[in-house]
């Protein structure tokens, strides 16, 4: 595995692991958030959810993304919800092999972290619309369940490991 994808709903901690992950290996990040048309984020900042068809010109553009990481041989890890199995396969059609690291947590403490952040366009109240969105990725080739209430440092240890292998 070249490329990871750490996923999950809003709040779980996708930049921020992705980040710590990144820092450890070495590998390049791509952060899906960035490219959002402006029309997706205007509909989320207006508390509306995105639809299927909101997100599939997001998800090509994101797997265009991990198509020419791949093509540069180069070690990326993107962050994207993924919140259903076809928006993975989307982007498992991208690349071989794709890995997925999947970020478990709890409505309420989803809810309660995308309240606490400051400066996003996420608000807490679609949550909710995230965990109805959610098909976990259960049984998937290359997936990683994580905790994503674990601390910092021991997710980053893990899915080092995890990726290594």
């Amino acid at each position: 595995m070249r490329a990871i994808v750490v996923m999950g709903v809003a709040g779980c901690g996708k930049s921020t692991v992705a980040g710590a992950v990144c820092e450890r290996t070495g590998a390049r990040l791509i952060e899906g958030d960035v490219f959002h048309p402006a029309s997706n984020v205007a509909k989320m900042a207006a508390g509306m959810p995105l639809t299927d068809a909101d997100r599939q010109g997001w998800l090509e553009q994101l797997a265009g993304e991990l198509a020419a990481a791949w093509a540069a041989n180069e070690r990326v890890v993107l962050t994207c919800s993924a919140l259903k199995q076809r928006y993975r396969d989307t982007l498992r059609a991208a690349v071989p092999r794709l890995g997925f690291v999947y970020l478990s947590l709890s409505p309420e403490a989803a809810t309660a972290r995308v309240g606490s952040r400051q400066g996003h366009f996420m608000p807490a109240t679609l949550v909710e619309s995230q965990f109805r969105d959610l098909e976990p990725p259960i049984g998937e080739p290359d997936v990683l369940v994580v905790d994503a209430t674990d601390a910092l440092p021991r997710i980053a240890e893990d899915v080092d490991a995890w990726w290594r292998n």
